[in-house]
């Protein structure tokens, strides 16, 4: 029997290892900071690619809030249209093996 844990691949027994760094995570570490936010809306001709710029205000499973301190607009992104995010700042990235500032 195998530990609860591992997974047995001809009696070899590998522990499993736990993903941390969703997207979403990394977005909340660096609340504040300043950002650009590439997005690309397939379905869209007037709005195939789009940059949002501001800052992080929010992040969650499925969406990215950016406000914009330039004109105070706010801006709710779903990151399934989320390309990549530019930082503009050194970013904070945690993880079980790294807590680092880049």
């Amino acid at each position: 029997q195998t530990p609860p844990g591992n997974i047995s691949v001809n009696e070899v027994k590998v522990p499993l290892v736990q993903e941390q760094s969703y997207i979403e995570n990394i977005l909340r570490l660096n609340k504040g900071k300043k950002v650009k936010a590439y997005v690309s809306y397939p379905d869209s001709s007037a709005w195939q690619n789009k940059v949002y710029e501001g800052v992080i205000e929010e992040a969650g499973k499925d969406h990215l809030i950016i406000r914009d301190p330039l004109n105070n607009n706010w801006y709710l992104i779903r990151i399934i249209y989320l390309n990549y995010v530019e930082f503009m700042e050194p970013i904070t990235y945690s993880h079980s093996y790294s807590d680092k500032t880049y």
